[in-house]
């Protein structure tokens, strides 16, 4: 087939201006009346039930030599126009990009080209015609027939301006993804890597997946402040859930050996750029794991993840790189403490003797009173140590103060066998053997029930089933939470948890 012989359109010839709000509402009057001119001739688009769609954008362009000449059927938003007497181009965009158009009154009847011309960008056609290469080289369709098939009657931003405040593409997504292609990449992105954590936890590991409630009389499994709601049937309050970790842990009671639950959990705390009130979770727990097991786990999940989502275990974020490959480095929390604020806790033994520590380290001497030495080092862990914690890396030797469903450690109960995993200096996973002693997790709810009752609102609440589950018995058991949103974060490269949810949170207007 020989090279049609056309000037193809050319989007950077366009000129575009910023357009005040009146010329704004202008021109949604002029689509309105254009609607009603297409609804008066019985042309009403919103009546288009179906397009048979056969081919797509980036699919015609990378198989360009098994395309040329046939015929194909597509459909997309209209995202570029120009017209030029008796023949016009177009750039129409679907699920995989845009594609050029080329559309001749002769070749669709100079009646639809009457109508043709008068639709705007925004408007969503289908379309059929034969796959060609202009003589500069643009692969594109020359159209046979046209049909619209949705009137838009809002104006996009322009594509130079584009929408770029990220308050208003939070808010309206659904244009961000039209105007901001880059966009729709990144949960492309997100969607291949939770597919690819699935299939490890299932076919590498023979995890199954199960469903636990997010409506709960009791919300436990972490310290959080819940969501709060009321059941009128029942005539009961009930909260979000905060985590699905006591459930998942009935059902290894129950003889599901390895199970794993990803989905929105809630918590009624702050919000900055690592935190959204709904975010994304997974957790997993398997009879006769311990930690070790966990942490081979959660360095597999992740650098597989990144792998198959962006062909290697290296990535880059916000200037930084990360080798995710698996070992990851280990340290424990006193050590991290001892390297950077230089206290040695192995050589404070008591409380006393922390707290002066403490208050000598900028903790204020009436919070220092109420703390203890397990308390300390977690506190200056905390605010000293994880700024520095780039990864990745797993902190081990929590102490058990801090860990109400953790074992505790054989070799210094004062500690327990749990892990948090650090990259970027963000905690993107935390895992436990998991305290299968009823005797002693009944004291530690009792505890943390007390710490509840005293006004901590983030404390755990006593939960007497869960109890009761584990004097059933829990056989060892190890466990494992990841944030499934800070991993996408980090391996989409995105600066703020908001730009890998579809839908973030957002104070109403």
């Amino acid at each position: 087939m020989h090279t049609e012989e056309i000037r193809d359109h050319n989007p950077q010839a366009e000129v575009h201006e910023e357009i005040s709000e009146e010329k704004l509402n202008e021109q949604r009057k002029i689509r309105r009346e254009k609607l009603k001119a297409l609804q008066d001739a019985g042309r009403d688009p919103f009546l288009q039930e179906t397009w048979d769609v056969n081919a797509h954008s980036i699919d015609i362009k990378e198989n360009f030599d098994q395309m040329e000449g046939k015929k194909v059927s597509c459909a997309g938003r209209i995202m570029a126009n120009r017209h030029m007497g008796k023949a016009s181009f177009i750039d129409i965009q679907d699920k995989q990009g845009r594609i050029q158009c080329y559309v001749r009154q002769d070749a669709i009847s100079p009646e639809e080209y009457e109508f043709f011309v008068d639709y705007d960008i925004g408007d969503i056609v289908g379309l059929e015609g034969e796959v060609f290469r202009t003589r500069h080289g643009e692969i594109s369709i020359k159209v046979d027939k046209i049909v619209l098939l949705s009137k838009s009657l809002q104006v996009l931003p322009n594509k130079f301006h584009g929408l770029k405040d990220t308050d208003i593409r939070y808010r309206q997504r659904y244009v961000d993804l039209i105007v901001n292609p880059e966009v729709k990449e990144t949960f492309i992105m997100r969607s291949k890597i939770i597919k690819e954590i699935k299939r490890y936890l299932e076919d590498e590991r023979g995890f199954l997946e199960v469903d636990t409630p997010v409506l709960t009389t009791i919300a436990g499994g972490a310290n959080a402040r819940p969501f709060s709601t009321h059941h009128n049937t029942l005539d009961i309050d009930m909260k979000l859930r905060i985590s699905n970790e006591l459930y998942l842990k009935r059902l290894i009671v129950g003889g599901l050996d390895r199970v794993y639950e990803m989905g929105k959990m809630f918590r009624n705390e702050g919000m900055d750029r690592n935190h959204n009130p709904e975010f994304t979770s997974m957790e997993l727990y398997q009879a006769y794991g311990n930690m070790e097991d966990m942490m081979e786990i959660t360095e597999n999940t992740v650098a597989n993840a990144a792998l198959a989502s962006t062909g290697s275990m290296v990535i880059e974020y916000q200037g930084k790189t990360f080798d995710l490959t698996p070992p990851w480095k280990r340290l424990t929390m006193q050590d991290a403490v001892k390297q950077w604020v230089g206290v040695d806790f192995d050589e404070i033994k008591t409380d006393e003797e922390a707290r002066n520590v403490a208050i000598a380290h900028g903790i204020a001497k009436e919070d220092a009173a109420k703390m203890t030495r397990g308390l300390i080092i977690a506190e200056l862990f905390e605010e000293r140590c994880e700024k520095y914690l780039d990864g990745p890396v797993f902190i081990v030797g929590h102490p058990v103060e801090i860990s109400p469903l953790a074992k505790r450690d054989p070799k210094d109960p004062r500690i327990t066998r749990r892990f948090e995993a650090y990259i970027n200096c963000w905690e993107i996973a935390n895992a436990f053997s998991e305290l299968n002693d009823p005797i002693d997790q009944y004291q530690r709810f009792k505890d943390q029930q007390a710490q509840l009752e005293a006004g901590d609102d983030e404390a755990h609440p006593m939960d007497e089933d869960f109890v009761n589950a584990l004097e059933v018995g829990l056989p060892p058991t190890g466990g494992l939470g990841i944030g499934i949103d800070r991993v996408i974060m980090l391996i989409t490269n995105a600066a703020s948890i908001r730009d890998i949810i579809l839908f973030p949170t957002m104070k109403p207007l």
